[in-house]
């Protein structure tokens, strides 16, 4: 399966973003830690400066929950910084067919 942060990564190179995967994997607790504990990616390009959560399709509204309680966010936002979730979903190309497709759902929090 393909994880959420690569599917996003690569939709952001394709629209002109330089990307970084800021998420790393703590091997003494066990936990994936996020930057700011909300963030798993960072794209720039000219003038923008993008901050990216990414979660299954199901996940979003938590994700946009937990933005909202951090305590990094203002701060953040002050800084004008765009704050987006971005939600991974397989949806079917046509209805009552089998084929799928990944579709991502983008909520801009900023």
């Amino acid at each position: 399966m393909t994880s959420p942060t690569q599917l996003s990564k690569s939709a952001l190179v394709a629209q002109g973003y330089a990307v970084w995967i800021v998420e790393h994997w703590n091997s003494f607790t066990h936990r994936r830690v996020d930057l700011f504990n909300a963030w798993d990616l960072i794209a720039v390009r000219k003038d923008e400066v993008l901050f990216v959560q990414t979660t299954s399709g199901s996940n979003v509204s938590a994700r946009v929950k937990k933005i909202a309680a951090n305590e990094y966010t203002d701060t953040i936002r002050e800084a004008n910084v765009r704050l987006e979730v971005h939600g991974w979903a397989k949806r079917k190309v046509k209805r009552g067919g089998k084929a799928e497709r990944w579709h991502c759902r983008v909520v801009d929090v900023s």
